[in-house]
């Protein structure tokens, strides 16, 4: 079955008119769990910059890269076919290689691994500048959920946020192995609050909006120039008690080199996460026992590969 287009809403952050984006976020959510945002404070010549240095990163021979391997605190590189492993692929992990880069506004920072300057003197100056713009564009999305939810715009505001910016290259090909796939990235829910993504315009990703489908409908996410794709992941669905949905997304490879740029948010470690009140009714009673954020996390660690 050939895919159809998703028809993502397209919310304006620099729109005055809130309640009308705050409409345009809460439906995105319900029907999706994906939109786009423009005027989102990152421009082009950043991303530019990002892609540029992402590039001349990835090129390098592998040799070089395993000198950046990721460690214990999830920064570094990370090699193909190391994650996204699933049962419908024999076992095969994601047909990518990426990079993590991890919290600015802890502690954490001084954790992560940078390329050499000698070899890549712009990268960790652009890398930081970017993960700078992406958590103020987080912060105005997460204040427009928290209104669609009729909750004060704060509410979603992490006083410790752990995030992860991953920089992301696929070769375009399904490299040699007794499985086979043509899946750059498994199908996957991302597991925290908040993920929004650059793409360098290749295509490839698709949702499916109904994960217990049997086929499993699947939808193409077109690159709007421009524009960031936006997507909620399984804590967020949680909180929200199934209101908003973490939705099964994947990467396929078309034959075309494809470079994306990642930025995942999380609660601060000791965030509960509760059902929301305005997601709970007779019809619709909590799902979730409360949980702390660190707790969920664990949880997920320890039962499945998982993914951001």
């Amino acid at each position: 079955m050939c895919p159809v287009s998703a028809n993502l809403p397209v919310i304006d952050l620099a729109s005055p008119d809130i309640a009308a984006a705050t409409k345009s976020v809460r439906q995105g959510l319900m029907d999706y769990g994906f939109l786009y945002v423009i005027n989102h404070g990152i421009d082009e010549a950043t991303l530019k910059s990002v892609y540029a240095e992402s590039k001349k990163f990835f090129e390098q021979p592998m040799e070089e890269k395993m000198k950046h391997e990721k460690h214990s605190t999830h920064r570094g590189y990370i090699p193909p076919e190391t994650e996204g492993f699933e049962a419908d692929s024999g076992g095969k992990g994601d047909l990518l290689e990426c990079f993590h880069i991890g919290s600015s506004e802890s502690k954490a920072r001084a954790v992560n691994v940078w390329p050499s300057a000698e070899r890549l003197p712009a990268w960790k100056e652009t890398m930081e500048s970017y993960y700078d713009c992406a958590m103020a564009s987080s912060k105005k999305i997460l204040s427009l959920i928290a209104l669609s939810l009729d909750l004060d715009a704060e509410f979603f505001q992490p006083d410790r946020p752990e995030t992860i910016l991953r920089i992301i290259h696929y070769s375009g090909h399904a490299r040699e192995s007794k499985y086979g796939s043509d899946k750059g990235a498994n199908p996957h829910t991302d597991v925290g609050m908040l993920t929004l993504l650059s793409t360098d315009g290749t295509p490839g990703l698709q949702i499916c909006r109904d994960k217990d489908a049997r086929p499993q409908l699947w939808e193409d996410v077109h690159h709007i120039d421009g524009a960031l794709v936006v997507n909620i992941g399984d804590l967020l669905e949680r909180w929200t008690n199934n209101v908003y949905r973490s939705t099964l997304h994947r990467v396929l490879l078309v034959g075309k080199e494809r470079y994306s740029v990642a930025f995942f948010v999380w609660p601060s470690p000791d965030t509960m996460i509760t059902c929301i009140e305005s997601c709970r009714s007779e019809a619709n009673p909590p799902r979730y026992p409360p949980i702390r954020t660190d707790e969920f996390l664990e949880q997920i660690l320890a039962s499945a590969i998982y993914k951001y």
